[in-house]
């Protein structure tokens, strides 16, 4: 997808601190015992939650340490809800934000940001577009009115969308139709392991719809979900709170609010078998594999169960996945996955999601023998409990993962949390929570939840097969 992808990489700003530094300065001396649990404060962010009259939501989140600000408006739209027979619009709508507004020409916007000192993107996700800047913290003024300026009145033109058609038209072709595992398994996962189109469709979106979105689409999208009460504003770092808050207020409060439609079913039907497909890859030099185990429902104690089953499973060279298909048996060079992989983390979406693992493996080596040797992993958190070492060592690595997380690019994976959990939960506080939600998780819990998630009826996998092209193509 165009823009900042939050899982991956590392900041290209101003270096992280690391997981360790993290974990001394957020908790505040506390630690982790041997057995995972708290010893002493855990880690507080401070916020400052508002809603203007508008509905917009307003987060403010102090942290002097560095003298730039973090400008982050998550609008609750992505490609979960794109209008039907328009597939991959809420990703072209993404790029139209770029193209100008009332004050400001096309391009003009990245250039106001740039040359102040700062960097800026955007994306779109399963359940929200978002736009950030980070610029030093006296420019906090400049930023939130450029904001609020195509919040309010983007430049909605015929050659901003054909510029743009074009555009995301080549990015489709770049990145899946003509790239070796072109949208493996991010992309391919989803429209094969869910049932309900929402969840199910091309988020990328099919050529002949893009190309099909019209002045009128646009304008209606716009109109419809890019309103203050549709919307969270981050504005986190070097600020004093109650005069950024009257800066939001100021830009963002004229702007009018919209009538929003009903939020579609996006419920799944049970899975009570599993599910296997294959497909060619042409362009592939050999073949790959992903399966994927629908997660529990977000938040929920399962939810952070099936969290820890992950660090347990896949995450790191000591998770078993690992040790079976790499070090033991050499059936992949490597192995990866995660809820939500692909296109953001466990935190950042709100609906029916999965977690999926996938590798590549040479052609001798049958698919069949790689489940097999999966499933004997994931028998041992289905059949015994873990033992509390086990347990322990989980906890310390979502730990870690979370702390450094909040530190990501200068600090845009907090805005990230933050803007989340406001326009999912109406509750930013859940920053401050979620570490707790992860420390009562016992081996029970653990066992439960594998014995019921991580059922092979409930498994989808997916085999891509190493093609050739015919002569005639």
């Amino acid at each position: 997808m165009t823009g900042f992808m939050l899982h991956a990489g590392k900041p290209l700003l101003i270096a992280a601190l690391g997981a360790a530094a993290m974990l001394a300065a957020c908790s505040g001396g506390g630690g982790v015992k041997s057995n995972g649990k708290k010893s002493g404060a855990a880690f507080s962010v401070p916020i400052e939650y508002h809603k203007l009259a508008n509905g917009l939501k307003v987060v403010l989140s102090q942290d002097r340490t560095v003298p730039i600000v973090t400008v982050a408006v998550y609008y609750n739209i992505g490609f979960r809800i794109e209008p039907r027979e328009r597939t991959g619009f809420a990703h072209l709508f993404e790029h139209m934000m770029f193209q100008g507004s009332r004050n400001l020409g096309k391009m003009e916007f990245i250039r106001l940001i740039q040359t102040n000192g700062g960097t800026l993107n955007g994306s779109t996700r399963f359940d929200f577009t978002n736009y950030f800047e980070i610029v030093p913290s006296h420019k906090l003024e400049t930023i939130l009115w450029a904001e609020a300026d195509r919040m309010s009145g983007l430049a909605i033109t015929r050659d901003n969308l054909s510029n743009q058609q074009a555009v995301v038209i080549n990015e489709v072709k770049v990145n899946v139709l003509n790239t070796p595992y072109g949208g493996f398994p991010w992309l391919d996962m989803p429209q094969y392991a869910f049932k309900n189109w929402y969840n199910s469709h091309n988020f990328y979106g099919e050529l002949g719809d893009i190309e099909a979105a019209n002045l009128d689409d646009v304008r209606s999208f716009f109109d419809t979900f890019y309103s203050p009460n549709n919307a969270a504003l981050v504005i986190a770092g070097d600020i004093v709170p109650a005069e950024a808050l009257a800066l939001a207020e100021k830009y963002f409060g004229p702007i009018p609010s919209a009538e929003l439609p009903a939020r579609p079913d996006l419920s799944e039907p049970p899975q009570s078998e599993e599910q296997r497909f294959s497909r060619i890859d042409t362009l592939a030099s050999r073949p790959a594999l992903a399966f994927s185990y629908r997660v529990p429902e977000r938040l929920s104690p399962q939810w952070y169960a099936f969290g820890l089953l992950d660090q347990i499973l896949v995450q790191g060279e000591d998770s078993y996945l690992h040790n079976a298909l790499v070090k033991r048996t050499g059936l992949t060079g490597s192995v990866s996955g995660g809820i939500n992989n692909g296109l953001g983390n466990k935190y950042n979406y709100n609906g029916p999601m999965l977690w999926t693992v996938s590798l590549f493996h040479d052609n001798e080596t049958a698919a069949d023998s790689i489940l097999a040797a999966v499933d004997t992993e994931i028998a041992r958190v289905r059949d015994s409990l873990v033992s509390d070492e086990e347990l322990g060592r989980a906890l310390i690595k979502i730990r870690s993962e979370l702390y450094d997380y909040l530190e990501y690019y200068n600090g845009m994976g907090k805005a990230d949390l933050l803007a989340c959990f406001a326009l999912f939960d109406d509750d930013p506080g859940m920053i401050n929570r979620i570490e707790e939600g992860f420390l009562q998780v016992t081996p029970e819990l653990l066992q439960q939840t594998a014995l019921k998630y991580l059922d092979s009826s409930r498994r989808t996998v997916l085999e891509l097969q190493p093609g050739r092209q015919s002569a005639s193509q």
